[in-house]
C-alpha cells in the first residue's frame, strides 16, 4: 500500500510527497482508514513505529476539509518532550494545509502560561497538551470546548503509570460525548482496557509490533562527543570504499558542521533538508541516483519511501528520537538482500535514545572503539542521569514547521 491509495486531501497529499513519504508504517496501514471511517480506536504499538503519524494525518486530512476558529481535537501525551514532539511533527504534516495547532505543556514561566492561554482562547483547532496543565488550563480559563470532535491519548500506559488516571477522566468530563476518540498505548494492561470501556465507544483493535531492519545490514556504533563527530564522518569516508553513502542528521545546523568539516577534508558532497525547494531537493536526488557525487549529507526527508540501489553505507550523526525512524534510515541500504553496513555515533546525552532502539530491536550493537587521534570517547552508560544543558533543552525535530501561524521557535531541522 501507499499513501496515496488511503486518498488524502491533495494539500496533505502534497505535504506527504515533499518530505517523501511513499508507503505507511504497518500500524499505519491499518489505523489510518479505521480513523477515516470515523470509529472509535484501541491501538496497541510500540514507541517507534509511527503511531504519531497513524493519527495525525486523518484527523489532519478532516480538520483541514472545512475551517472552523474553534478548538477541534485535543491531543494528550504524557512528557511536554513528546508534546512538542507530535506538534512538530503536525507542523510537517500540514504544511500545505494550514491548520494551527499549540503544544500545551509546564514548565516555563508567566509569558509561557499567558501565550498559551491566548493562543487557546482564540480558536486554535488542534491543541496538543499535557494531562495536568491541559487541566490547569480548564480549570482556571474560560475555554470553549463545544467544538471538540477528536480525542486523542498517545501513550495511554505511560500515563496511567505517572498517576494521570484521574486527571484524564476530568478533561473527558469536560469534552463532548459526540465525538471520536482514539487511544495509543504500548502495551494492554488492565487498566487501559478499563480506560478504553469508560471513553471509547465500540473501538475498532489494532495490534502491531515494531519492525526489524533487513539481517544483511551490519549495525555498528561509535561513542563520540559533538564535537569529535564531524572529524569522525570525515576520518570513515576517507577510510572506507563505498558506491555511495547518506549522512544522516536530525537539524540544519549538524548538515552545515557535516558539510563544513568534509570540504576542509577534500571530500565532495551535497545537502539536502527543508531548506531546499522541492525542484532543488529532486535535482539533488537525481545527481545522487545518477552517481555524479557519492555522499548525500540529509535530514530525514529522505529516509523514507525512496528507493535509491547500491547505498553501500548509512551514518547516523545524530540518533532519532523515533526508533522506526531508525530502521527507515537504515533501510536505505541493504535492500532487496545485498549486504549493507549503517554507523551510529552516540555521543554522552543521546546514550538512552540508543539503548531504547537495542531493546525495541532485541539487538546489541557493536560499539567501536574510536580511531587514534581523535580523543577519548565517552563511556556508554545510557541510565546514568545527566545534568541538563543551561541552552535551550535539545529535542529531534523530524519536520520543520511552516510559517503560516508560528506560535514558538522551533529548533533547527
Amino acid at each position: 500500500m501507499t499513501f496515496k491509495e488511503l486518498n488524502f486531501h491533495i494539500d496533505i497529499q502534497e505535504g506527504l510527497d515533499a518530505m517523501y513519504f511513499e508507503k505507511p508504517t504497518p500500524v499505519q496501514e491499518l489505523a489510518i482508514p479505521v480513523i477515516m471511517e470515523g470509529r472509535d480506536i484501541i491501538a496497541c504499538a510500540q514507541t517507534g513505529t509511527g503511531k504519531t503519524a497513524a493519527f495525525l494525518l486523518p484527523i489532519l486530512n478532516e480538520l483541514h476539509k472545512v475551517k472552523k476558529k474553534k478548538i477541534r481535537a485535543i491531543i494528550i501525551a504524557p512528557t511536554r518532550e513528546l508534546v512538542q514532539q507530535i506538534d512538530q511533527q503536525f507542523d510537517g504534516f500540514s504544511y500545505f494545509a494550514h491548520v494551527s495547532s499549540m503544544a500545551v505543556y509546564g514548565g516555563g514561566d508567566g509569558k509561557e502560561w499567558v501565550k498559551q492561554s491566548e493562543s487557546l482562547n482564540k480558536g486554535t483547532e488542534v491543541i496538543i497538551a499535557t494531562p495536568g496543565r491541559l487541566l490547569s488550563f480548564l480549570s482556571l480559563a474560560n475555554i470553549d470546548l463545544s467544538g471538540i470532535e477528536y480525542l486523542i491519548l498517545d501513550e495511554a500506559d505511560r500515563m496511567l503509570d505517572m498517576g494521570f488516571n484521574h486527571d484524564i477522566m476530568r478533561i473527558v468530563d469536560k469534552l463532548p460525548k459526540n465525538r471520536q476518540t482514539l487511544l495509543f498505548s504500548a502495551t494492554m494492561p488492565p487498566k487501559i482496557v478499563k480506560l478504553a470501556q469508560n471513553i471509547l465507544i465500540n473501538p475498532a483493535r489494532v495490534n502491531v509490533a515494531i519492525s526489524k531492519p533487513a539481517e544483511t545490514i551490519r549495525q555498528e556504533a561509535y561513542l563520540a562527543y559533538d564535537k569529535q563527530k564531524a572529524p569522525l564522518v570525515a576520518h570513515i569516508l576517507k577510510r572506507m570504499e563505498f558506491e555511495s553513502v547518506i549522512v544522516f542528521s536530525s537539524t540544519k545546523k549538524n548538515i552545515s558542521i557535516i558539510q563544513r568539516e568534509l570540504k576542509s577534508q577534500g571530500i565532495p558532497s551535497k545537502a539536502m533538508s527543508s531548506d531546499l525547494e522541492q525542484k532543488e531537493r529532486e535535482e539533488v536526488m537525481g545527481q545522487f541516483k545518477a552517481k555524479k557525487f557519492k555522499t548525500l549529507v540529509a535530514t530525514d526527508i529522505v529516509s523514507r519511501g525512496i528507493d535509491i540501489k547500491g547505498i553501500s553505507l548509512v551514518i547516523n550523526y545524530d540518533i532519532p528520537s523515533d526508533a522506526e525512524d531508525y530502521i527507515h534510515r537504515i533501510g536505505r541500504t541493504g535492500r532487496n538482500e545485498s549486504d549493507g553496513h549503517a554507523i551510529t555515533l552516540i555521543n554522552d546525552r543521546d546514550q538512552i535514545l540508543f539503548f531504547n532502539i537495542e531493546a525495541l530491536m532485541d539487538k546489541v550493537v557493536d560499539k567501536i572503539p574510536l580511531p587514534d587521534g581523535l580523543g577519548e570517547a565517552p563511556l556508554y552508560e545510557p541510565h546514568k542521569k545527566r545534568k541538563k544543558p543551561n541552552n535551550k533543552k535539545r529535542f529531534n525535530s523530524k519536520y520543520k514547521g511552516k510559517a503560516h501561524f508560528k506560535k514558538k521557535p522551533k529548533s533547527d531541522n
